[in-house]
């Protein structure tokens, strides 16, 4: 599942998943973009992990908020030879209660999670397009567009959103040699569920879980590694569903 010679852009890259995603690709062969919002010594990190295993990283500061940043971000791709793996993982999930929710908070989840997706894909999908050239993207949806989160009616929705993005998106696309795909996490290793849960209701949420355990990051990584390669050359449009048996997709 090699990706000697190809360039990806994973963004909200500096921590958790996404950090992961970007050290597995980068294991790979890949030139890898680690773009991060607002740590730029996390991003650091993540890039000298790649470096030292023999891989080639460069951090790109954006908001995927802003046109103008995932434009900068996709150029910067050009240098290395031009994106054509994109992973689609910033995501912000404050957690507000839909009676206290105001209209800033729900559309900054909406626009950072969803909006974000799109632009970053679209950005991507032109390029490749323009120059006749086939290459994959991974969404990162979430178990909560399924079955709901508490606190968490902005984030659902913008989830939700994106598994309808990928499924509509992939039908435009195929033609041009592009595929799409998403992965739904689970309970994930991460500091999003420490954002609200404590360390004992985090273990309990575990135990529930069937395969006896929340995902790593590292699982996680392992399935968008797999939906990029050739390896999965013939899906397109799909969600994979990566949370221990605690949800069926």
């Amino acid at each position: 599942m090699g990706f000697a010679g190809r360039v990806a852009l994973v963004t909200g890259a500096q921590q958790g998943i996404g950090a992961a995603v970007a050290v597995a690709i980068g294991g790979q062969g890949a030139a890898v973009l680690v773009n991060y919002l607002d740590d730029p010594g996390a991003a650091s990190a993540v890039v000298a992990q790649i470096e030292a295993a023999g891989g080639r990283a460069v951090a790109v500061a954006g908001d995927v908020r802003s046109r103008e940043d995932v434009a900068a971000m996709v150029a910067a791709g050009d240098e290395l030879g031009g994106v054509e793996l994109l992973v689609n993982n910033a995501g912000t999930f404050p957690r507000v209660p839909l009676l206290e929710m105001t209209d800033a908070q729900w559309s900054t989840v909406l626009e950072v999670n969803l909006g974000g997706t799109f632009r970053c894909t679209q950005l991507v999908a032109r390029r490749l397009a323009d120059a006749g050239r086939p290459g994959a993207v991974v969404n990162l949806s979430s178990v909560a567009a399924y079955r709901g989160s508490p606190l968490g009616t902005h984030y659902g929705a913008s989830k939700a959103g994106v598994v309808g993005f990928t499924r509509a998106a992939s039908a435009e696309l195929a033609p041009l040699g592009i595929r799409i795909n998403a992965v739904a996490p689970g309970l994930t290793d991460t500091a999003q569920p420490r954002d609200g849960m404590t360390e004992a209701e985090i273990a309990r949420a575990s135990a529930h879980v069937p395969l006896g355990s929340m995902a790593t990051p590292a699982q996680i990584a392992d399935v968008v590694v797999f939906l990029l390669s050739d390896a999965a050359g013939h899906i397109t449009g799909q969600v994979l569903h990566v949370n221990g048996g605690s949800y069926f997709g």
